[in-house]
């Protein structure tokens, strides 16, 4: 059993922070360039929690250029045991309308070009992704938007699509034809990463939109996603503080704390120098474990 240290990345609802206590704003390096800005280190509830805004200060960052893998490193680096990510969804159903949250269980990635591993410096390892979020994390979240007052939806696929713009009202009625729920521009390869990196990992979406399938509706606009955040930033924000406080005193071992064990095919013997530095983070309990069996 070990103690709990959340690391939170956030959206647009969430860029003015959490109200941490005892926060504190640090620059953390990554092997993976500049991640979207530093991360804010604190307590909820008396439970450690890390803070990094997705797409940076003013929202500067589209999700196309979010740099996942330095931010899901930086997590790692601080020591996070479990990533709770909060994101503006669309709807892609008529159940689910703007102002209710989703607890995402699957995820299509329709996204390209983005970097979408860590191993890819002379180290192959291909990860299970069959189940992208951990379903530990995401009951507490779904609990916790529950208890802030929030309509939840407990489960739902996300069409991760590469943006910035919107879908056509063709692509948004093909979505829906092809099991999507909700749709958006960061679980992927956010998810995927934080699975490399050990790291259990959550969606909880705020509906602020139905995207472009309906007819006879006028177009989603970001003016009008920007409200609904801000209307329901608070909400947001306190279902964070519940799922804080609802974490049991010790954290039990998840099985994806191990999901490299069978993932890497690279004999760690056959890293080389760079690969083990440059790893040393996402993959740092694996190399510890190899060394300890040479």
């Amino acid at each position: 059993m070990a103690s709990w240290h959340i690391g939170i990345i956030g959206g647009s609802g969430l860029s003015q922070g959490l109200g941490l206590d005892d926060a504190q704003e640090i620059g953390v390096s990554s092997a993976f360039g500049e991640p979207s800005g530093p991360v804010t280190m604190g307590t909820l509830a008396g439970v450690r929690v890390t803070f990094i805004a997705r797409h940076g200060a003013w929202h500067r960052i589209a999700a196309g250029h979010v740099n996942y893998r330095a931010n899901i490193d930086v997590l790692k680096r601080c020591g996070v045991t479990d990533v709770l990510a909060l994101s503006a969804i669309g709807s892609l159903r008529e159940d689910l309308p703007p102002g209710h949250f989703v607890a995402v269980d699957q995820i299509i990635d329709r996204t390209v070009g983005r970097a979408h591993t860590f191993f890819d410096a002379g180290v192959t390892a291909h990860v299970g992704l069959a189940e992208p979020v951990c379903a530990r994390l995401t009951g507490l979240a779904a609990d916790a938007a529950e208890r802030a007052g929030a309509v939840v939806h407990r489960g739902g696929c996300y069409v991760a699509i590469e943006g910035p713009r919107f879908s056509t009202r063709a692509e948004s009625r093909l979505f829906r034809q092809g099991g999507g729920d909700v749709i958006g521009m960061t679980a992927m390869p956010e998810a995927a990463l934080a699975r490399e990196a050990e790291l259990p990992y959550a969606v909880l979406g705020m509906v602020t939109d139905y995207d472009a399938w309906r007819e006879g509706e006028p177009p989603v606009e970001a003016s009008a996603i920007l409200d609904v955040m801000r209307a329901n930033g608070a909400l947001a924000r306190a279902a964070v503080q519940h799922f804080a406080a609802a974490l049991p005193p010790q954290r039990a071992e998840s099985p994806i704390d191990r999901a490299l064990d069978a993932a890497v095919l690279t004999p760690v013997a056959h890293w080389s120098s760079e690969a083990k530095a440059r790893l040393g983070a996402v993959a740092g309990r694996y190399l510890r474990a190899a060394g300890n069996e040479a």
